[in-house]
């Protein structure tokens, strides 16, 4: 299945302004970590500012980004396929799954990131290796950080619960870079002679969830972001280059027995500039255990989803095509809930 809508579907989707959850990092923190909840269990989504993520750390990745887009394509394919990493460009999954999209998807961990450069950078390798794992060192903290404020608004003791996954040594964390370069607005053959909202934009990645524990997403200026809270229904995000979105991946959502909303989201492009996004999915080890808390198991609350690993949702995932669900693939079964101890 492609998951790239036609412009007539483009066209007749019902779009929604709404004031989406922001919160501010330096405020109190039990009240952060009271918004952080509410914004995971409305939206799955919010925006975080004053987030402690120095600007020149986020300049330079952004610009080394810009570099290698701006390489001739003979050049950028040194650094392809992506399989899942490196170099890619409109395939961007595994089923036909297509979008305007190129991308450069790395795993987080420094040696591999510093081998990696070797065919991203050619004359200068370790200045793109030296701002990937400086940049990713800073989101990862602040992930962490967000993680822990999550545990601290849901009361569970541990608070280093979720945060402990990506700070494993053998976390399965991706840093991906999207470029979207623009596109020219056609006009209508019909009636009306303007452009029509499928004529100037058109998917550049499907509508998906991220598999992964959460994402911090960064962009440029250029607007293109959309999340749906309810089916057929976008929210456009307004771009804020100062700013971090934070999403609920599918892992996120197991671990708190459904509590937290893994939010499902696109992007489209835009008709006169490019747009460029800088995403770390957080995740955790290949063989670490997914599921919920005791705190998120009540006789009120049964399990949802029965334990898996990160691996075996990983490897599903891959089997899927991008727009498909997954979660329900992993729901508990009445046996589980019967030997769970629960009355």
């Amino acid at each position: 299945m492609v998951v790239v809508p036609s412009p007539t579907q483009l066209s007749t989707e019902k779009l929604r302004a709404v004031d989406l959850p922001i919160v501010d990092l330096s405020a109190d923190r039990a009240e952060v970590s009271k918004l952080i909840v509410k914004a995971c269990e409305e939206y799955g989504f919010f925006k975080v500012i004053n987030h402690g993520v120095p600007e020149d750390i986020i300049v330079k990745l952004e610009q080394e980004g810009r570099d290698f887009f701006a390489l001739p394509v003979s050049e950028k394919q040194r650094a392809g396929p992506a399989n899942p990493l490196g170099y890619g460009c409109k395939s961007i999954g595994f089923n036909g799954d297509k979008g305007e999209v190129e991308y450069l998807t790395l795993n987080t961990n420094p040696l591999s990131i510093a081998q990696r450069s070797k065919t991203i950078s050619i004359n200068d390798p370790s200045k793109f290796s030296n701002a990937a794992s400086g940049y990713i060192e800073a989101v990862e903290g602040l992930a962490c950080e967000l993680l822990e404020l999550m545990a601290e608004g849901m009361l569970i003791p541990d608070t280093s619960v979720f945060s402990k996954l990506i700070r494993d040594v053998d976390n399965d964390s991706i840093l991906r870079l999207n470029h979207y370069p623009p596109l020219q607005a056609v006009e209508c053959k019909d009636w009306d002679t303007s452009p029509t909202y499928a004529d100037s934009h058109k998917v550049g990645f499907g509508e998906h969830s991220d598999p992964q524990i959460l994402t911090l997403l960064r962009s440029n200026d250029v607007g293109g972001l959309q999340i749906s809270v309810e089916n057929g229904v976008w929210i456009p995000v307004p771009p804020d280059p100062t700013a971090f979105w934070v999403n609920v991946g599918d892992m996120l959502q197991a671990m708190t027995n459904g509590r937290f909303v893994s939010v499902r989201h696109r992007a489209l492009t835009n008709v006169s500039k490019s747009r460029m996004s800088m995403a770390y999915l957080g995740a955790p080890p290949l063989h670490a255990w997914i599921s919920a808390p005791p705190e998120m198991v009540t006789p009120n609350s049964l399990s949802l989803y029965r334990p898996f690993t990160w691996a075996e949702y990983k490897k599903t995932t891959y089997s899927l095509s991008l727009g498909d669900t997954r979660l329900h693939l992993f729901r508990a079964s009445c046996t589980d809930h019967a030997g769970a101890g629960v009355a």
